[in-house]
């Protein structure tokens, strides 16, 4: 019986590296911010939606949604975040739902790639939560330089979610992924060993 695993995490945690590993060993991913994406690609529904709600200065010239400029008007502001949020999630959940029951009904194992999990609180949707692991002054870190933010900004964006030592007592899984990338690789075959994914004899 296939299994379908949400993948979650905190910004600059590692997470999509895990995913690509994940997808490496024949798990199909289902990605929460591709979704995103194509909830409001060029002329859907959706970005009409939020032509109307954010006015014509929400679209580029190329008639994309412009994600810099929606982003900064709801970053304070909160009533507009809830009405970005009840046109995007919607069809987010469709998308993604499709594509799940698509890979199961082939037979696949699926991860759940959804940074925002517990935010949204949809770990019932999923059977098991593995949640990747880095400390919250290493998501400082990586995100200062991934981004070129700020210590300031960095501290922001890390503390906007909920902390990730509270989703690891959370989580059914937790992914260590406070040392090098070889060493992610590692745990992450470790666990799949344990799990049963993966035949002890073909771990490196």
């Amino acid at each position: 019986m296939p299994k379908v695993i949400g993948l979650t995490g905190g910004i600059a945690t590692g997470k999509s590296t895990v995913a690509q590993l994940l997808s490496a060993h024949g798990f199909k991913i289902v990605d929460a911010d591709v979704a995103a994406r194509k909830a409001v690609e060029k002329g859907s529904e959706g970005l009409q939606q939020v032509r109307e709600v954010f006015g014509d200065a929400a679209i580029t010239e190329s008639g994309e949604m412009d994600r810099a400029y929606v982003g900064e008007q709801i970053f304070y502001d909160s009533a507009l975040r809830e009405k970005l949020n009840a046109i995007v999630h919607p069809k987010v959940r469709d998308i993604m739902n499709a594509e799940k029951e698509q890979y199961l009904a082939e037979g696949h194992n699926v991860i759940m790639d959804i940074p925002l999990l517990y935010e949204n609180k949809l770990e019932d949707t999923v059977d098991e939560v593995w949640l990747v692991y880095a400390s919250e002054s290493i998501q400082v870190d990586r995100l200062m330089a991934r981004n070129d933010l700020s210590l300031e900004d960095a501290k922001a964006r890390v503390y906007s979610q909920i902390s990730i030592d509270k989703k690891s007592r959370m989580a059914d899984v937790v992914i260590d992924n406070l040392g090098t990338t070889l060493e992610l690789k590692q745990n992450v075959e470790k666990l799949l060993i344990k799990k049963g994914f993966l035949e002890p004899y073909t771990a490196e």
